[in-house]
């Protein structure tokens, strides 16, 4: 992935910035070291840019330059081995369909080869792991438990510790990292939308949660692996952090991102949230919520080929004017199952695969409120509480 967003700004000798957060693949002189002279590998899409900076001294001031360069192209100008990129859903250019199979390829740039983490090859393969002294993970994650990064690292943490591989996450900051909440999975609805018993929001960085991941061994037969995290700088769990790079086709800004857990169990309904528009995850509706006045239809654009409601015209509601949540919001999925007429087609399998449990769609349909269903969470989110405490590095 080439090189973009080069920006030249004359900067003052004496001026002082405030501290800017900085990404794990930022923190440089933290990892460089530890690829040189090793065959590398690395777990990467769209999101794993870094923001290089080279500063020239000048009369009058300082010439600092900087540019958003991918990691694949900033390795490769550091002259690290480089041997091949794994791609997770989506793809590695980031414009796949959620769910779309992933075909292995080539890096047009590059000449790497790219081998998919989706579909049947969720894990790397032994062979796909042969000769590697070192794997590189630089993934963007929301901080929901149905987004599959989180479970893509699960899969890599797991073949690096049958192959004796160490990995190395680049962390990253989770923009949803100041809310704890939501129901926890339980362990007869694993799956690969939810493979932990975690809530739907446990505000942990991806680095944070690979080390819970192998604090708790969770991996199979409670094996662990060689796990090193680059922390971030000058990042604590209620800093705001605009990503700069959409995650995947259908979470195109911070809205999106920020309304996602609440809205994404939808997806588990009969119910669209905005896949084939511009809006996608910050409106919901449906053909049949016909007493709204708000209205979107979807049609195919990248990352949904083929979306909910093609070519129907929906009515719903508009959620463009939030922009931060305190809490996972059940309001909406609430509003839309007792405004729609025929309840019984409401839900589909995938909802129970979303919430972790049966007792969600129960509640529902058994009419409690919004607070009852939200204090039969209670108990477990105390619980893990504790269990995150043991795994934070930031504050």
């Amino acid at each position: 992935m080439a090189a973009d967003n080069k920006t030249t700004t004359p900067i003052k000798s004496e001026t002082v910035k405030a501290p800017q957060i900085r990404t794990g693949a930022e923190n440089i002189e933290a990892y460089l070291p530890l690829l040189k002279d090793k065959k590398v590998g690395v777990v990467t899409n769209q999101t794993g840019i870094l923001q290089h900076t080279t500063t020239q001294r000048m009369q009058g001031g300082v010439l600092s330059t900087s540019e958003n360069i991918h990691l694949v192209d900033f390795l490769l100008s550091k002259h690290i081995h480089l041997t091949k990129i794994f791609a997770p859903e989506h793809g590695f250019r980031g414009t796949a369909d959620a769910g779309e199979h992933i075909k292995n390829g080539k890096d047009i740039t590059t000449g790497l080869p790219i081998i998919s983490l989706y579909g049947n090859n969720k894990k790397p393969t032994d062979k796909q792991l042969e000769g590697l002294d070192v794997l590189v993970f630089d993934l963007q994650d929301v901080g929901a438990r149905f987004y599959t990064y989180i479970s893509t690292l699960h899969y890599v943490m797991e073949a690096c510790a049958e192959n004796n591989i160490p990995l190395i996450v680049l962390d990253r900051p989770n923009p949803n990292a100041h809310i704890i909440d939501g129901p926890v999975l339980e362990k007869e609805n694993k799956s690969f939308v939810g493979m932990h018993p975690v809530p739907v929001l446990y505000g942990m960085t991806i680095g944070e949660y690979g080390k819970m991941i192998n604090g708790e061994k969770w991996l199979t037969n409670g094996i662990q692996c060689n796990l090193t995290v680059i922390p971030c700088k000058n990042y604590t769990h209620n800093s705001t952090y605009s990503l700069p790079v959409k995650p995947s086709p259908n979470l195109p800004n911070d809205r999106a991102i920020a309304l996602y857990p609440s809205l994404c169990f939808f997806e588990g309904t009969n119910v669209s949230v905005g896949r084939g528009t511009n809006i996608q995850f910050q409106v919901y509706g449906a053909p049949y919520f016909s007493d709204t006045k708000f209205e979107f239809t979807p049609g195919p654009n990248e990352g949904a080929k083929n979306p909910k409601y093609n070519g129907t015209r929906c009515y719903g509601y508009n959620l463009t004017g939030i922009n931060r949540l305190e809490k996972l919001e059940l309001k909406w999925l609430l509003n839309a199952y007792n405004i729609t007429p025929d309840k019984s087609e409401f839900f589909i399998s995938f909802f129970t695969k979303l919430a972790g449990t049966k007792k969600l769609q129960q509640q529902i349909k058994q009419g409690l409120s919004e607070e009852a269903i939200r204090a039969s969470w209670t108990k477990d989110l105390n619980s893990f509480k504790l269990t995150r405490n043991k795994y934070l590095i930031y504050d």
